[in-house]
């Protein structure tokens, strides 16, 4: 099991991962360490086939409180000696200098969650501003504390919304609601949050991570890993998409290939009244884009 810095990580019996960032002394400020530490988790840890689900939270009374702006330098962690044109840093932003140089930390750990084909749910407990707030937006749901404070509050720093936010934030609560609220950079109570349709429900503090937790394990268990990864990535690419045909073409594929695979236990186990047993593997997702 890896050990972290920032982070605590726990998988239960049943797969669900509870994910805790882990700086209580500093309201779990987001710092280079800890992005680096998010993005192995989903990029590797999460994968592991006895990880079915991901609940995040915060330890203490914050979830993250955005950005460590304490460190030296570049608080970012950006090299201010690189001027990107958009032509060059598209051809090669995953590359040296413009990888660990340019691109925006907080978007790498959000690209991560994304990527994940499997439920993630933040379960919010304190307040959860900038960083604390726009990585949430990668996770499929938000559960949030009566005690939570969301904010977006960029625009107070003289800086932009990142974590490929933009692209997160209007689909979630949509365009009107995002502009306002990243105009305003006002700090949001829950029950403006779960107004704004940002989060799904609200909680008392101590209710909030078993109800996360119950909610991941209800996504799961007697579930085909395979069936909700394609489930996952065809609603976010095909809730985009310019036609409908676009769906039906990857809805398709989807459904040929879970025919020749779980979708067989699957009916079997129905007929036959029976729990199913699902084999299949996030590692084996069949192409269908």
């Amino acid at each position: 099991m890896n050990t972290f810095e920032t982070l605590r990580w726990e998988v239960d019996t049943d797969g669900v991962a509870t994910l805790t960032l882990d700086r209580p002394d500093h309201l779990n400020a987001f710092d280079l360490t800890m992005a680096g530490e998010l993005e192995q988790v989903f990029r590797e840890d999460a994968w592991d086939d006895a990880v079915r689900a991901v609940v995040v939270t915060g330890a203490g009374r914050a979830f993250c409180a955005g950005m460590d702006l304490n460190a030296t330098g570049n608080v970012f962690g950006l090299d201010e000696s690189v001027s990107p044109t958009p032509a060059d840093f598209r051809a090669a932003y995953d590359e040296a200098p413009y990888q660990d140089g340019v691109r925006d930390t907080g978007g790498k750990v959000t690209l991560a969650i994304h990527a994940l084909p499997k439920p993630v749910i933040a379960a919010i407990n304190g307040p959860a501003v900038g960083i604390g707030a726009t990585m949430t937006l990668a996770m499929d749901l938000r559960l949030a504390s009566t005690k939570a404070r969301i904010g977006f509050v960029f625009g107070r720093l003289g800086i932009v919304p990142e974590a490929a936010s933009s692209w997160f934030l209007p689909r979630i609560v949509g365009i009107q609601q995002a502009l306002e609220w990243v105009y305003s950079a006002d700090i949001l109570t829950a029950d403006q949050a779960l107004a704004g349709r940002l989060v799904r429900s609200l909680h008392e503090p101590d209710d909030l991570v078993p109800v996360a937790q119950e909610l991941a394990r209800s996504f799961v268990v007697d579930r085909s890993p395979v069936a909700l990864g394609l489930a996952k990535r065809l609603l976010y690419r095909n809730s985009a998409a310019a036609d409908p045909l676009e769906a039906h073409l990857s809805d398709s594929l989807a459904m040929y290939w879970q025919s020749l695979g779980d979708g067989k236990e699957g009916v079997a186990a129905f007929l036959e009244k029976r729990p199913p047993v699902f084999t299949s593997s996030v590692t084996d997702l069949p192409n269908v884009f």
